[in-house]
């Protein structure tokens, strides 16, 4: 349990120090570090590029058909509470 603690205890200090250097101040040089010249920048991967065909004009229908008829479901009947063979049936819909 020692070595645990130990190595995230320095891994945390690690982290820290990482982060205090990369948010340190200094020239924003992004691809000229320390007087190497880098010859291809850095390349920017992005989403392929697409081109959308064009309209397409649809004619109308030929006959409008009216819509289908509605459907409703059928009203539903409550049946009181009754005797069934010996057994009392509550109220129940139908």
């Amino acid at each position: 349990m020692a070595i645990s603690t130990r190595f995230m205890t320095a891994s945390a200090f690690g982290g820290l120090v990482a982060v205090g250097l990369m948010a340190a101040p200094g020239q924003a040089q992004a691809w000229w570090r320390g007087g190497i010249g880098v010859v291809v920048p850095p390349v920017v991967v992005g989403p392929p590029v697409v081109v959308a065909p064009a309209p397409v004009y649809a004619a109308p229908p030929v006959v409008y058909a009216p819509p289908p008829p509605a459907y409703y479901p059928r009203p539903r009947a409550w049946i009181p509470g009754h005797w069934r063979g010996g057994y009392w049936i509550p109220g129940h819909w139908a």
